[in-house]
């Protein structure tokens, strides 16, 4: 078996940082779909208007590589002994590295409501106004035309990063 190089090791984690963008920005396009699906909600489970949610993204740790996930002591088979069965079911590790950029939170945008004056509508208070979501279709639009335009790019660059890999184990 061939070691592992640094060239084959950025090519692997170049994909990674492919598949983590696109995940991340397919999660954006649904947040998105889910509030332009909602923008004439007025009634929730919690009696309020539909609130906009908003997906917060972080970048994952620079330092860290797919490499150092197998550095866990759990992980690591090197010889045989009875701490390698354990005595417990497998946790998944929690502190693994994210790479490239990631979801770290979806919230729900705290700006006001619109009021709407339609005394006609079931939902309207006192005064004849309604409490319409928070979101603009527009501003929506934009978004959802910005993720796509970076899920095409993380496509892209994973194909590119594929074709390498093909064209080096040609040679």
């Amino acid at each position: 078996m061939l070691p592992v190089t640094g060239i084959s090791r950025s090519l692997f984690s170049s994909m990674s940082i492919s598949a983590q963008g696109l995940s991340t920005q397919r999660t954006r396009m649904n947040t998105i779909s889910e509030n332009l699906a909602n923008v004439d909600t007025t009634k929730t489970e919690n009696g309020t208007a539909y609130r906009r949610k908003i997906v917060q993204m972080e970048r994952g740790t620079v330092n860290e590589q797919f490499v150092h996930v197998f550095e866990d002591p759990r992980i690591k088979l090197q010889e045989t002994s009875n701490s390698h069965i354990p005595t417990q079911p497998f946790v998944h590790r929690q502190d693994q590295p994210k790479y490239g950029v990631y979801v770290s939170d979806i919230i729900e945008d705290p700006s006001p409501f619109r009021l709407v004056y339609d005394p006609a509508h079931p939902d309207a208070n006192e005064d004849g106004y309604v409490e319409m979501p928070n979101i603009n279709t527009v501003q929506e639009m934009i978004d959802m035309i910005t993720a796509s335009r970076s899920y095409e790019a993380n496509v892209t660059a994973l194909n590119t990063a594929k074709d390498m890999v093909r064209n080096a184990l040609r040679i």
